[in-house]
């Protein structure tokens, strides 16, 4: 008499016939943990269904090795064979294919997910047109020729420029002064005695006074 689906009987033999491959009671045990069967209790199916040969036992040492009965089991021929391995590799490659629009579709995803939201572009297009604005705000000013610098300013500047020169000017005339007369009679190569001092002219640095001088502004005649 056939076992019942619901019962233990006919779960673990169900699961058997459905995995259709060497089990021990461990691997039955751990599987049907969901229906709440006990490791005995399986162990006592398997051994029924194997004395009432509805599936195969098979000693190896202390182990037992169970498996489906493999005769009620259709043999696919050699053509059934080639059709299931050409259908396993139709799959196979969908599935790659399928992998690929999947990386494809989620690389999209991420560089739509990293650009701007609609409110953020209509905030940023805002900020860009208020830049444009000033900018030709300031473009239209400097068309009309209007003074950015006011006249005080100028002035403070053209001074304090003048004043450097003004200084620049006397120390370069009092450094002259002197140099000439500690040298007048010194037995002594000039240039070596400036270089041991570690006296550097204008010249050297590549410095010209009248190249500044003629920066400054013009006084007009009275």
């Amino acid at each position: 008499m056939p076992a019942k689906s619901d019962s233990a009987e006919g779960i673990v033999l169900n699961y058997m016939n459905e995995q259709n491959r060497p089990l021990n009671v461990q691997n039955v045990a751990d599987a049907l943990q969901k229906y709440g069967i006990k490791k005995a209790a399986v162990q006592k199916v398997l051994d029924s269904l194997a004395d009432s040969g509805q599936v195969s036992a098979k000693e190896y040492g202390k182990q037992k090795i169970y498996l489906a009965r493999q005769d009620q089991f259709e043999i696919p021929s050699p053509q059934e064979l080639q059709e299931l391995n050409e259908n396993n590799e139709k799959l196979r490659k969908e599935h790659e294919s399928e992998k690929v629009a999947l990386s494809s579709l989620e690389a999209e995803l991420r560089m739509l997910e990293s650009n701007l939201t609609l409110e953020q572009i209509r905030a940023k297009e805002q900020k860009l047109r208020l830049d444009m604005e000033n900018a030709e705000s300031k473009l239209e000013t400097l068309k009309q020729g209007v003074i950015l610098v006011s006249a005080e300013e100028r002035e403070k500047v053209q001074g304090a420029f003048s004043t450097k020169m003004s200084e620049w000017r006397k120390r370069k005339k009092m450094f002259k002064e002197l140099w000439d007369l500690i040298t007048e009679s010194l037995p002594r190569d000039l240039k070596e005695f400036k270089e041991e001092l570690g006296i550097e002219y204008d010249e050297d640095l590549q410095v010209n006074l009248q190249d500044y001088s003629s920066l400054a502004p013009k006084r007009l005649k009275r």
